[in-house]
């Protein structure tokens, strides 16, 4: 072939999109690079996270950034999108109507493992879950790997040798995605509206978490949902958790001479007060967690030292100060109005709510209907702060505050002692924070300066 014609044979060959930068996108760039695959980035963001790392990894790669995308799919054969970008996303329609495949990069990494896998979604605790599950394979001197929606991109894993066992959080963005979902165990933790900005509809969303269940090979379900079981196939092993007392062989709450414990069947645990992580909800999280270890294969007293010492993550029920007698508790990752709901009722006494932000479509008149008794008051910010303060008008007094600072500085003069502040927005942050965590620490900021 003459040069003339390697020019346009390379000219009009296809690559692959990575739509969407940030963590996810450059999890993709370097499993590309890896396997010696050029591609072409996209972000509709003009000051699109990653992209000074982007042009490290992919100094040659063509970048393309900003709303514009006419003419972006013509030398495209595969689209990579990021779990963030909604299904309706009028590139992706594009790309539909031209036949070009998108992928995920779980689906990715699906492909390249051979490890078995568990799964653990719901719409709230999975970070938790899949946390405790990677600590118990640990105390159990099992080799394994956590990511995906948690922590590190699933297809990072892969930089590493492969373990004895893959632990993946899964979000209603990822999941709705796989054509393909082997999982060796497939966790469900619960279900409750969320991400109705992203989905098309609560029944979309549902269908997007109970698709974890299709071709799992043992799952693990919330007694407390009736939907669950007629999304597990009949014919392989089941095991549920709830906070109940469990048959037999399952998992529960038990209580003996006036003492709770985590039980499995009549086999009472570990005694709730010695369990670690705060919380009624985080009860469940640890039932499930055992569950899932159970059928991993994990032993019971590797399992029951993780549960003993392990106070849980940052911005989940994070214990941050006492000041002027009263808890503050940081909850960012509170992010619908189900975790918000679990987070007050998990506390004892009264709580000073801070809530608000990006509300995501949420029914913050189920928040006030559920909570207002335990209220001492609620402090709103952000965007949807006042959808709140909507809610719980006639319930419970509500004030409006301007940032994080002074929603806390507020909620400090409002408290009383032995009342509890509480962090659980009932919303995401992306109105004024890059993430949950970003928040949250802004929370812990500003309760060490009532301090100074």
């Amino acid at each position: 072939m003459n040069a003339a014609k390697k020019k346009k044979a390379k000219k009009t060959s296809k690559k692959d999109l990575v739509y969407g930068l940030g963590a996810t996108g450059l999890s993709v760039a370097r499993y590309l690079m890896r396997n010696n695959i050029d591609a072409i980035y996209h972000d509709s963001n003009e000051d699109a996270p990653g992209l000074e790392e982007l042009r490290s990894l992919a100094p040659d790669a063509e970048v393309i950034l900003g709303d514009s995308t006419k003419n972006l799919l013509k030398n495209v054969k595969r689209i990579i999108v990021s779990p963030g970008i909604a299904d309706d996303d009028a590139l992706l329609a594009q790309a539909r109507k031209k036949k070009i495949k998108i992928v995920s990069d779980v689906e990715l990494f699906l492909h390249e493992i051979s490890a078995p896998l568990a799964v653990v979604t719901g719409s709230n605790g999975k970070s938790t879950v899949a946390t405790l599950l990677s600590l118990m394979c640990d105390a159990a001197d099992v080799p394994a790997l956590a990511g995906a929606n948690l922590g590190r991109p699933a297809l990072d894993l892969l930089e590493e040798d492969a373990p004895d066992t893959y632990i993946l959080e899964l979000s209603s963005f990822q999941l709705q995605r796989l054509p393909e979902l082997p999982a060796d165990v497939a966790g469900m933790l619960n279900i409750s509206p969320d991400h109705l900005d992203w989905h098309a509809s609560e029944e979309e969303y549902r269908a997007a978490k109970y698709r974890i269940f299709r071709e799992a090979k043992a799952a693990v379900f919330n007694r407390e949902d009736p939907d669950a079981l007629e999304h597990i196939p009949d014919d392989i092993p089941q095991l549920s958790f709830g906070l109940d007392e469990p048959g037999d062989g399952q998992f529960g709450i038990r209580e003996d001479d006036g003492v709770e414990f985590l039980a499995r069947g009549e086999q009472l645990l570990l005694s709730i007060d010695d369990v670690a992580l705060v919380g009624r909800h985080n009860r469940a999280n640890a039932l499930a967690a055992l569950a899932m270890g159970q059928l991993m294969g994990l032993e019971l007293p590797p399992m029951l030292q993780v549960l003993n010492e392990f106070p849980g993550l940052p911005h989940r029920m994070q214990f941050v100060d006492t000041v002027g007698g009263a808890n503050y508790v940081n909850d960012s990752k509170a992010t619908n109005v189900a975790a918000a709901i679990a987070s007050i009722e998990s506390i004892d006494g009264f709580v000073v709510l801070i809530a608000g932000g990006e509300g995501k479509g949420g029914d913050f008149d189920q928040l006030a209907k559920t909570v207002y008794m335990r209220l001492r008051c609620a402090v709103v910010i952000g965007e949807d702060g006042p959808l709140i303060g909507d809610a719980l008008d006639g319930l419970a007094p509500v004030h409006s505050a301007g940032d994080m600072r002074d929603a806390v500085t507020r909620a400090a003069d409002l408290a009383e002692p032995g009342d509890t502040v509480l962090l659980a927005p009932a919303c995401a942050s992306f109105d004024q924070y890059q993430n949950f965590r970003v928040r949250g620490e802004a929370f812990c900021e500003a309760v060490g300066a009532l301090r100074s």
